[in-house]
């Protein structure tokens, strides 16, 4: 079985649910505290022991590359201050996290469109893919959880969660049946279901693992919910054919595609960051007691 080495991050989106705040700037760099939100997602995939990975783009955003080259002006300034030598080896080291490259979509017609837009970068390997929106925040990172399983079984790996009634119709629906620990077997899946259509309240949130055979399932896929090509329906086929397996794995889960999510990320993060975590909180406390 091939090592999984490569990571795709789509983050061609419009960021639409978050206007105006993405009409300038991609919604992948909303920052999170003092990262944004794109750097939470590639050191999750470094951390997982991912080399290589490829951010799909287009159109306006260009910042994404910037912000993980080196910046030699800024380099220089923080080095004539012997105060910022911890600052200078952090913006630094964001150009050593991985072997990151670019490609952009031409058209935004969906996530299964943005994956095959790496079959190219993937070859004949399995792969990583961290949805650009979301964020998940551990101790183990969520990516190689996923990882593990598909070293484990041999097959597809999702990432799942539990959602409510309501945000299923959002999402998808996933139909599982119990394998060990927090591991399911998944032969079924359907997006954005009705109500009535819901196999589950199992839903893929932001990360799964998948072998090269995906891209040949790709290009026979029709164009799905909201008129897009749905990845979904494409690892629907590989579920119902060899099933895939369900990681209901460790961590929370931002939507930073969601003004809700974004502050919800920028506040718990802050209550535990080493610099101001203890002064936030404080505010917290005070601010609370006003409402």
């Amino acid at each position: 079985m091939k090592k999984i080495r490569k990571a795709v991050i789509p983050a061609a989106g419009l960021g639409t649910r978050v206007l105006p705040a993405t009409k300038a700037m991609p919604k992948e760099m909303l920052p999170i505290v003092d990262k944004p939100a794109i750097q939470y997602i590639v050191e999750e995939a470094a951390a997982s022991g991912i080399e290589e990975i490829l951010i799909i783009t287009n159109r306006g955003k260009g910042l994404l590359e910037d912000h993980f080259d080196r910046a030699p002006e800024l380099e220089e300034r923080l080095a004539r201050d012997p105060g910022k030598s911890a600052v200078l080896e952090e913006i630094i080291s964001l150009s050593r996290l991985a072997n990151i490259w670019y490609v952009r979509q031409k058209e935004t017609l969906g996530l299964g469109h943005a994956v095959n837009c790496a079959r190219q970068f993937i070859g004949d390997e399995p792969f990583a893919v961290l949805y650009g929106d979301d964020v998940i925040i551990g101790k183990d990172p969520a990516c190689g959880q996923l990882m593990r399983a598909y070293e484990e079984y041999g097959l597809g790996v999702v990432g799942v969660k539990e959602v409510s009634q309501e945000a299923i119709r959002k999402y998808s629906s996933l139909k599982v049946e119990p394998l060990e620990g927090n591991c399911y077997r998944c032969t079924d899946m359907v997006e954005k279901p009705r109500p009535g259509e819901e196999f589950s309240l199992f839903s893929i949130l932001g990360r799964c693992v998948l072998p090269p055979e995906i891209f040949d399932i790709l290009d026979r896929t029709s164009p799905g919910a909201g008129g897009e090509i749905q990845l979904t329906d494409a690892m629907k086929e590989l579920a119902r054919t060899q099933s895939v397996v369900a990681v209901d794995f460790t961590g929370k889960r931002y939507d930073m595609g969601n003004k809700l999510g974004v502050m919800q990320a920028g506040v718990e993060v802050a209550l535990e960051h080493p610099e101001i975590g203890k002064a936030f909180r404080a505010y917290l406390k005070e601010l609370a007691k006003t409402l």
